[in-house]
This record gives C-alpha cells, sequence and structure tokens, in this order.
C-alpha cells in the first residue's frame, strides 16, 4: 500500500517537473507528441522502476546469471573430483597392496618392528 502511494506520487511529481522542462526547453516534435504526454511519461517511469529499481531489476538478474554460471562450473569441477575418488575407493577396495600402501603414505601407518621415516621436500 505504502509503495504504490509512494509510486503514485512519484508519478505526479514526475509529472509537474517534466510539464516544467517541457516548458522551458524547445524539444522536437516527435517528443513533445509522444514521450511528452501523461501516457509516454507513465511508461518511461514504469520501464525505470521495471528495469532499475524494484527487486527483480536488471543488475540483479545480471548477477544471479552470472552467479548460476559460476556455480555451474564449480559443480562440474565437483563432479570429476568425485567420478576421481569413487575409482579411487573401488582400487583400495579390491588390491589390498594399493590399500596397505595408502594406509602408510596417508597415516603413516607402520609394521610391527618397523620404522617409519618420513623425508619432506
Amino acid at each position: 500500500m505504502i509503495l504504490s502511494i509512494s509510486f503514485f506520487i512519484a508519478v505526479r511529481v514526475a509529472i509537474f517537473v517534466l510539464n516544467q522542462l517541457k516548458a522551458m526547453l524547445k524539444t522536437p516534435k516527435w517528443v513533445r507528441e509522444r514521450l511528452l504526454t501523461k501516457w509516454g511519461i507513465t511508461v518511461v517511469i514504469f520501464l525505470v522502476y521495471i528495469l532499475l529499481i524494484n527487486e527483480h531489476n536488471l543488475v540483479q538478474h545480471m548477477r544471479s546469471k552470472a552467479k548460476l554460471k559460476q556455480l555451474v562450473e564449480q559443480k562440474a569441477i565437483l563432479n570429476e573430483k568425485i567420478e576421481a575418488d569413487q575409482l579411487k575407493i573401488q582400487e583400495l577396495q579390491t588390491n589390498q597392496k594399493n590399500l596397505e600402501k595408502f594406509a602408510r603414505e596417508q597415516f603413516l601407518m607402520r609394521k610391527e618392528n618397523e620404522d617409519v621415516f618420513v623425508v619432506v621436500e
């Protein structure tokens, strides 16, 4: 309700200001006949409101589109990582030597009576 009243007031003020500008400036005939009428001014204000002011404006639309593109790219990267990890899990579940190698490298596990030396490069 408040938004519609403020929008109505903004339209009335814009019409008043544009009527004053119309009187002060010499404008081309097509502008006077089409844009500087009550309907022309209302259409221009409505377009400005729709494209720039409301919560679903053009800028927000462009930001959302860029964010969607970024998320799609991130999804593709994460799907590749998931596939690689699933292959690694399958390999570890099927081959005992690979499982032992993985446990020794990742978790520094060792057999009894065995010393582990970690070399950091």
